[in-house]
């Protein structure tokens, strides 16, 4: 039995994010929530409701135990960019980029 949760639109660069994701996948879910407790990244916050919020979801509508359950897959992909400019030297612009990412968390027993 699967189960997922989903968070977009979350204000963090997806390469930033991947680093904390690479390192909860195929963890055990208690050994998961360990890591992104202790880890001083703010990917690890964001990432950490995502996971708990996946929990929740197998504890209350599946009715799976949170000791058996695994993170099979935890995905990081890009979002929408929010486009800003900042005035540069002689009257031109220059680009801001400010991205954001979409959350998947699955979790396997």
């Amino acid at each position: 039995m699967e189960v997922r949760a989903l968070t977009r639109n979350v204000r963090i660069s997806p390469e930033k994010a991947r680093h904390v994701a690479r390192v909860i996948q195929g963890k055990p879910v208690t050994e998961a929530l360990a890591i992104v407790d202790l880890s001083p990244r703010k990917a690890a916050v964001l990432l950490g409701k995502t996971l708990r919020s996946a929990v929740a979801n197998a504890e209350n509508n599946e009715n799976l135990d949170r000791a058996k359950l695994t993170v099979k897959a935890a995905l990081v992909s890009p979002g929408p960019i929010i486009r800003r400019f900042r005035p540069k030297a002689r009257g031109s612009a220059g680009r801001i980029r400010k991205r954001t990412s979409h959350f998947e968390i699955i979790l396997a027993d």
